[in-house]
């Protein structure tokens, strides 16, 4: 079984690319063949597991514009287990070349359809945005992770996030779901962090991931060196929390092998 899992909010700073690039890498690292989709112009993701976006020839780019294989776009990272299909700044532009072509909502999922048997888990790193291109991604995945920062002003475009999903889900793709709400940057000295906590699980319930990601200095300092926090410090809270977010949706989708449970002891 292989599943898509989209990382999307149209408000920036949540934690979006940051969770996509440690969620991928720790799902790796439990022996999960990932491959982290970045579908972001700004190529965050693809700059921060390693890669010079303006080095980049083929991306997800080329293959919605130009109909190239997804396999030819596909980079290996230094993490086993984990492949990268980039970005670059051309993605920018993609929205406005994707408007007359035909089934426009449904490009990103007929490159994805391609490779999707040869990984266990397809990530993709969403911008920013409720443009054509998250549409696309959302289009394609079998689920949405909505990562939600421990700050004011935390639930303001909630709402219109999942309208949209909804809209997805009822004209684009029936099959979709939450895979959960994921509070990230939580700051257990703040009372402010401590307040959002409880109003989004008041809020949105067992929609929450248990699984609560902390401030922390290694993983702010991760992409400066173009790997993954797990990669960088694995002994951090960082890369703790990422792991356990990992080992929690992979008990939700019934997907736990035993070679995952040996890891997971080692680590």
């Amino acid at each position: 079984m292989s599943k898509i899992i989209a990382l999307a909010n149209q408000k920036g700073g949540v934690g979006k690319t940051t969770s996509s690039i440690n969620l991928a890498a720790s799902l790796a690292v439990l022996e999960y063949r990932t491959l982290l989709v970045d579908a972001d112009p700004q190529a965050n993701s693809t700059s921060g597991i390693g890669f010079d976006p303006r080095s980049i020839k083929n991306s997800i780019y080329e293959c919605i514009i130009n109909d190239i294989d997804a396999v030819d776009a596909i980079q290996k990272t230094e993490t086993p287990n984990l492949d990268l299909l980039p970005a670059h700044i051309d993605l920018v532009g993609a929205e406005i070349e994707m408007i007359n072509l035909n089934n426009r909502e449904y490009k990103m999922k007929a490159v994805l359809e391609k490779v999707k048997d040869q990984y266990d888990f397809i990530i993709v790193d969403c911008s920013p945005s409720l443009g054509l291109i998250t549409i696309n991604a959302l289009t394609a995945a079998d689920s949405v992770i909505i990562p939600v920062q421990c700050e004011y002003f935390a639930l303001e475009g909630l709402g219109k996030l999942l309208n949209t999903i909804k809209i997805v889900q009822n004209r684009l793709n029936p099959e979709l779901e939450i895979e959960g709400i994921l509070l990230t940057m939580y700051d257990v000295r703040l009372r402010l962090s401590n307040q959002v906590v409880e109003e989004v699980k008041t809020h949105f319930q067992e929609l929450v991931f248990d699984t609560i990601i902390q401030r922390n200095t290694r993983l702010s300092e991760a992409p400066s060196y173009g790997v993954s926090v797990i990669m960088h410090d694995a002994n951090c809270k960082g890369a703790i929390n990422y792991l356990n977010l990992a080992r929690e949706i992979v008990r939700k989708n019934g997907m736990v092998k035993e070679e995952a449970t040996e890891t997971t002891a080692i680590i």
